[in-house]
């Protein structure tokens, strides 16, 4: 009998309903071939998220829907959400952006991983669009880890109209938990990638203990992965003088991590081939009584909604998601680099959205991606 795997979808706002149509085109290629279907069964749902949430139930997420993610699903692959119809509107958690958060909540899906190579989705991308010099970011390669459920995020509110803050604040266990995804990450390396920790323990209290917990987990579990700190802000300055000074991972702090991904995707110039993923655990890593494996997918793009429903939207970073859905969540490493090659070789082939100085539609570059999966004889 096949394993059964419980797809959550989140298509949202904006461009998101049309780059999930690629990604679950993916999906359905892959369910029809004996190899794959005969081992892996994939159930999709799809729920409202975002601004579409709210206009249908006043909320951003509703608590069925948050049950359906908890108990329910393997894994969700989220899209997009939020437009300026909503802007004016509503924020936080009450914003669009905001049933996102309460998801990655709901699921404690603490590590977003973002990863981030020069030849990634493919050579000729960074070549074209990247703003660095060649030399310079030939060879980089590096996977941003970021703690996702904490931090002045997550932490209390007081908003007035001459004063506001956020509490930004860490615990031990938050800490120890993304210090050991980060340092399992090194380890799937031979010789294992350095673990590089980014935090503002000069002046920030919380990056003070941030940095004690990361370097104690590190020495008493992790005695065979090298490791360091790095000031968040002169990482920003590596990272646009000298990328390849930080290939390994980068362990970083909600808002720290936020940035510095955010700028990682200069190197192949443009956020919109880029995804991620956002996990409570993996291989190797033991589970806490009760839990169960949780994942999110998700682009780093936005919902760009001033080009949504024309179908021109560049569905890379949705289909690349899928390729990490089956690497972390259902133990497909061969199917998660079949998709990589496919992306790799339509985009070299020049097959290439407008955002990418292409003429193909959403959906030709979906069909091409399926096109050339089948040469490869997948």
């Amino acid at each position: 009998m096949p394993q059964t795997h419980n797809i959550l979808l989140f298509p949202g706002d904006g461009i998101g309903p049309e780059v999930m149509g690629e990604a679950v085109k993916i999906l359905n290629h892959f369910s029809s071939q004996p190899s794959v279907s005969s081992s892996h069964e994939f159930i999709f749902r799809s729920e409202l998220i975002g601004g579409c949430s709210i206009d249908a139930h006043g909320k951003s997420v509703t608590p069925e829907v948050l049950s359906v993610a908890r108990d329910w699903a393997d894994a969700v692959l989220f899209a997009a959400v939020g437009g300026p119809k909503w802007d004016s509107q509503r924020r936080g958690l009450d914003g669009p952006e905001g049933g996102l958060l309460q998801v990655r909540r709901a699921l404690d899906i603490y590590a977003n991983l973002r990863p981030c190579a020069a030849n990634t989705p493919s050579p000729s991308i960074a070549k074209e669009f990247s703003p660095f010099k060649q030399d310079v970011i030939e060879g980089v390669d590096f996977v941003v880890v970021r703690e996702n459920c904490g931090g002045a995020y997550f932490g209390k509110k007081v908003e007035d109209s001459e004063y506001a803050m956020d509490e930004w604040g860490y615990s031990t266990p938050e800490i120890q938990r993304v210090t050991r995804i980060a340092a399992q990450l090194a380890l799937r390396h031979d010789p294992p990638w350095p673990v590089i920790s980014l935090d503002k323990a000069n002046v920030l209290a919380s990056s003070r203990l941030w940095r004690k917990v990361f370097e104690q987990t590190m020495k008493t579990e992790f005695p065979q992965v090298k490791y360091l700190n790095q000031l968040a802000d002169s990482a920003s300055l590596i990272l646009a003088i000298d990328p390849r000074k930080l290939n390994g991972v980068l362990l970083a702090d909600n808002t720290f991590g936020d940035m510095i991904s955010d700028q990682a995707g200069s190197i192949v110039g443009t956020l919109g081939v880029l995804p991620s993923a956002s996990l409570n655990t993996l291989p190797g890593l033991k589970l806490e009584d009760g839990q169960t494996q949780k994942a999110l997918y998700e682009p780093t793009h936005g919902s760009a909604p001033d080009i949504a429903g024309r179908n021109i939207a560049n569905p890379t970073a949705m289909i690349l998601c899928v390729a990490l859905m089956f690497r972390y969540s259902f133990d497909m490493e061969k199917e998660a680099k079949q998709i990589e090659a496919a992306i790799r070789n339509v985009l070299e082939a020049g097959i290439r959205t407008g955002d990418l100085r292409g003429t193909a539609t959403t959906t030709e570059f979906g069909d091409a991606v399926v096109a050339e999966l089948k040469r490869l004889g997948v």
